[in-house]
């Protein structure tokens, strides 16, 4: 099943699955304006950080298709969508790559199009490296932990961390999977679970908190995440909780590795500090899926995201390679100096 799909040419539309109606109904989203595809990036119907940048490019081939003028109704797309959300730099890489193109005097629609596909597939070809990268420093047996969501339906085919997880099963590791539910929308009870019983992965899903008993169990014998974006240092925004599970897993001697593409580093940004955070609305807390959950009028703090200093990641595995130890030097050689 496919998390993203274009329909038709270059003046055809989006179609993404819609993430905030699984795992109990199956359902699609058609973006044919872009403040459609705005929108379900907002409400996470397409969500992490390598699918937002896809569903972000082919919303620029949306905008693009608008009218005569589909070159600055491409690039008011590209303005419009890098705004959606502001911690994913997978977002802000595409919506300039599309620019870069709309701006150079190869442009056509048909060009756009190939370029959104070429992204897509780009991606789907990281994914597949990282994978394989990482499967071998999975253990063959025990526990791995992973926190939110990581698989196909984070990126354009088979995941990042999630990824890790499946090639480590396919080169015969036999582990056990603990999802933690990541409050406050679920997506690793909701969207993780429901891919790694699709793979037939052996899995098991706990609450957020209950993952310092399991490493004082002795039940997890790897980490495992995927990130939003990486500053130059190896500092690590990703989903929030995933800072607690670093310190957690630092505390019990535990490896806790970081699985992404090289699109998530943003060598712009010295260190995590200057890492934007989105706050996204209270009443994801208050009132988780639609119900309330607290009493009414309290405040509540709703950050989407935290950031684990590059001191407690073991190592970061892209598609050019393992980065150990996450320090600059390193990042860079093995990013080729991007």
């Amino acid at each position: 099943m496919k998390a993203i799909e274009w329909i038709g040419d270059g003046s055809g539309f989006l179609r993404l699955l819609d993430q905030t109606r699984l795992p109990g109904e199956v359902a699609y989203r058609d973006c044919r304006e872009v403040p459609d595809v705005v929108a379900a990036i907002r409400e996470l119907a397409v969500r992490g950080a390598p699918a937002i940048g896809v569903a972000a490019a082919y919303g620029v081939v949306v905008g693009a298709g608008q009218g005569a003028d589909w070159q600055d109704l491409g690039r008011k797309a590209a303005v419009a969508l890098r705004q959606s959300r502001p911690t994913a730099v997978n977002l802000m890489w595409a919506c300039d790559r599309m620019l870069r193109l709309l701006d150079s005097p190869d442009a056509t629609r048909d060009r756009l199009l190939r370029e959104a596909d070429l992204i897509r597939a780009e991606n789907a070809e990281m994914c597949r490296a990282i994978s394989l990268h990482g499967a071998p420093l999975m253990p063959m047996s025990g526990g791995v932990l992973t926190h939110c969501n990581t698989g196909p339906l984070a990126t354009a085919d088979f995941g990042t961390a999630l990824g890790v997880i499946a090639a480590s099963w396919e080169s015969g590791a036999r582990f056990t999977v603990f999802v933690d539910e990541t409050r406050p929308l679920l997506q690793g009870a909701r969207l993780t679970v429901w891919e790694l019983a699709q793979a037939g992965i052996d899995h098991s899903l706990i609450c957020d908190n209950m993952a310092g008993l399991l490493m004082q169990q002795g039940k997890v014998q790897a980490v495992v995440v995927g990130a939003d974006r990486i500053a130059r240092n190896g500092d690590t925004a990703n989903k929030i909780g995933t800072y607690s599970v670093a310190v957690l897993a630092r505390y019990h001697g535990i490896p806790f590795y970081v699985a992404a593409p090289s699109t998530t580093f943003d060598m712009g940004i010295g260190a995590g500090t200057d890492i934007p955070i989105e706050e996204r609305d209270p009443r994801e807390i208050t009132h988780g899926f639609g119900r309330s959950t607290a009493p009414a009028g309290v405040r509540a703090y709703n950050p989407a995201f935290d950031v684990t200093p590059a001191g407690l990641i073991t190592a970061i595995v892209t598609e050019r390679g393992v980065i150990d130890p996450v320090k600059e030097d390193k990042i860079r050689a093995v990013l080729g100096g991007d």
